[in-house]
């Protein structure tokens, strides 16, 4: 049996990474449907992107902000960095810094939106200091020997 078959949220995200990278959108959409069903976070956040591109699916906001949901409530900081970016466009500012700063703490490069927040006054020092503690140790934490090896076998020509 493979992995398909086993119903394994992973291989179907990566099944549809390789139809959506064909143009094959409906499969790609099905696949990802079945992955976020069983709960796999990436997925979550692809849907979101295409129902926020139209890729497959009519644009929707409503269900592009609520797989942004699903996959901010489970980990993804780029989600959450959306998120934010959303509230703020709507106009809910603290909102959209609370996002940013969990976003941040989870190690996303959400710094800059925080940042642009403080220079307007909707960030305190003290929170703006303390996130950007958070985000140096979430990054920190991500750092390896193992990674750097893979990151100089997978892209050869970076250091």
């Amino acid at each position: 049996m493979n992995r398909l078959e086993a119903n394994d949220p992973v291989a179907m995200c990566q099944e549809e990474i390789e139809q959506y990278k064909k143009g094959d959108y409906s499969s790609a959409f099905e696949w990802h449907t079945k992955a976020a069903g069983l709960g796999h976070v990436e997925s979550h956040y692809r849907l979101a992107a295409m129902y926020h591109n139209g890729d497959g699916v009519e644009k929707d906001r409503g269900k592009e902000i609520y797989h942004l949901e699903e996959a901010a409530i489970g980990g993804h900081p780029d989600a959450r960095f959306n998120l934010g970016y959303h509230e703020g466009e709507s106009g809910n500012i603290e909102r959209a810094v609370k996002h940013y700063i969990i976003a941040a703490k989870q190690g996303d490069d959400s710094i800059q939106s925080l940042l642009e927040k403080f220079r307007s006054g909707f960030v305190s020092k003290e929170d703006l200091a303390a996130a950007l503690r958070a985000h140096q140790a979430a990054v920190d934490a991500t750092k390896s020997h193992q990674r750097k090896v893979a990151e100089i076998a997978t892209y050869p020509g970076k250091n």
